[in-house]
């Protein structure tokens, strides 16, 4: 597993990035109408560089509201008591955050909420392991403004975003999952509905109680949908596994 470099994101790097940011900011290109009114949260331990971004976002989407967190646990604060947020602006490396868990945490915390990554390091195999694990987007810190604006407009309509000099690198074939759709389809109906209630923050006991089977079947399912989603743990079943109706998806799959 790839560990982003505390290195790439040294205060005084992003007081550089902060600073041309601001410059960006001054070029301001106007609102962008498909995402008027959004809540934005931006998480970053850098202050002056939470102020650049917030003034560059405000330029390009005057309508939107703006909140700030210095860390994972305050935007997870921010996140259970503002539940209107639309985004997050998250960056990799914040003091007391070892790697992808800031991102991971809240993923599996609230993971309707897309995340778009903001970040000092401009390394392709981060941003795709950043992907793989949750995030809707990835944007270095010293792209332009227009750049940002069309990060946060794609990600906003649904989409993911990547910029196109890191997109454009060969990923290893070792790396590469197969879809989504295609692992989903290899669970079996009981399999189908340990995920399901995996997805509810049930423990395995609650589930061998609903499921009424033993507690060591239900350890055999969870191991199958690990092997079969090509994930790792728990909480990436629920990161990978996100925007799934698994309501429709269940009317496909016979009875047990």
């Amino acid at each position: 597993m790839l560990t982003p470099s505390p290195e790439a994101d040294t205060p005084a790097a992003s007081v550089r990035a902060a600073t041309g940011a601001m410059v960006l900011a001054s070029q301001g290109e106007g609102a962008q109408s498909g995402v008027a009114g959004m809540q934005l949260l931006i998480v970053d331990d850098h202050p002056l560089f939470r102020e650049a971004l917030a003034s560059a976002i405000t330029l390009a989407f005057p309508d939107a509201a703006l909140h700030e967190a210095d860390g994972i646990r305050g935007a997870c604060e921010v996140l259970g008591r503002e539940t209107g947020i639309d985004l997050i602006l998250l960056d990799l490396s914040m003091q007391g955050v070892s790697g992808f868990d800031g991102l991971v945490t809240i993923r599996a915390r609230f993971p309707r909420v897309p995340v778009l990554i903001v970040s000092g390091i401009e390394d392709p195999r981060i941003m795709r392991e950043a992907l793989q694990r949750g995030a809707s987007g990835f944007v270095p810190k010293a792209v332009d403004k227009a750049t940002l604006t069309r990060a946060i407009s794609e990600v906003m309509n649904g989409a993911l975003f990547t910029p196109p000099d890191l997109a454009g690198a060969p990923e290893p074939a070792a790396n590469r999952k197969s879809p989504l759709a295609e692992r989903i389809a290899r669970l079996t109906p009981q399999q189908m509905r340990v995920l399901m209630m995996i997805r509810q923050g049930k423990l395995n006991k609650q589930i061998a109680h609903e499921l009424q089977v033993g507690d060591s079947t239900v350890k055999a399912h969870v191991s199958e949908i690990l092997r079969k989603l090509e994930v790792i743990s728990r909480t990436q079943i629920v990161i990978e596994t996100a925007y799934l109706d698994f309501d429709k998806s269940q009317n496909g799959f016979p009875a047990a």
